[in-house]
């Protein structure tokens, strides 16, 4: 009774308030009453829906989107509405280069089974040979792996070696400069260095007297009988 009543009194305020503008008739109240007179009095627009028969876009205006004048479009609007959409079936075809890259994409990501068992089988040989080359260039590093070991404690017993001599060389430098200026010298210094290199240009007069002996002595000797 009281919802009746209610709805009587609205209808009668909105009668009331139809030869007003929207701007008095409707204001921002904050009742729960307000609010409710809005509602009622709300009228809004119709829409203007063409639900006679399927859009068809017209592809000569400007206002029609360019994604709408496509052959996609055209194939979607064909695929819902069929020949109402006023579409030619032969127009839809792909074109003979859209053939050839549909077929090219065909053959590339959906091979025929054939293709895919010898595309396997040459994968499969390409790995056994590669995994053929790593064994035999692992069996000939082993056969030469004695040999290897032998040079390596070879050069290292010869770096050992000169590293002895050097040593000894040099502390034998060190005994002579000593003996010769009465002091321990610095190996860094240009007089010690001077003396070294003295003492080398020496050696190498001394080595070449002694090779000179030996020619002259062989020359001298007589030559031996042959039996």
């Amino acid at each position: 009774m009281a919802a009746s009543m209610l709805v009587q009194r609205t209808a009668a305020l909105c009668g009331t308030f139809k030869g007003i503008s929207v701007s008095k008739a409707v204001r921002p109240v904050n009742s729960h009453y307000g609010f409710m007179l809005q509602t009622a009095c709300y009228n809004p627009r119709p829409l203007r829906l063409e639900l006679r028969g399927p859009y068809i876009p017209d592809k000569d205006s400007i206002k029609t989107p360019e994604w709408q004048k496509t052959a996609r479009y055209d194939r979607k609007l064909f695929g819902r509405y069929g020949s109402a959409s006023h579409i030619d079936p032969a127009s839809l075809w792909p074109s003979h280069g859209e053939l050839e890259k549909i077929i090219a994409e065909e053959k590339q990501w959906h091979p025929p089974l054939e293709v895919m068992l010898k595309n396997i089988e040459a994968k499969e040989k390409e790995k056994t040979e590669k995994r053929l080359a790593k064994e035999k260039l692992i069996a000939a590093n082993m056969a030469k792996m004695p040999k290897m070991i032998e040079d390596w404690r070879r050069e290292k017993r010869e770096t050992k070696r000169k590293l002895k001599e050097e040593k000894a060389q040099k502390a034998k430098l060190l005994a002579e400069a000593r003996e010769r200026f009465g002091y321990t010298m610095d190996p860094r210094s240009p007089k010690f260095l001077e003396m070294v290199a003295e003492i080398e240009k020496e050696e190498k007069k001394k080595k070449k007297l002694l090779k000179r002996r030996v020619k002259e002595e062989q020359v001298a000797a007589p030559p031996v009988a042959q039996s």
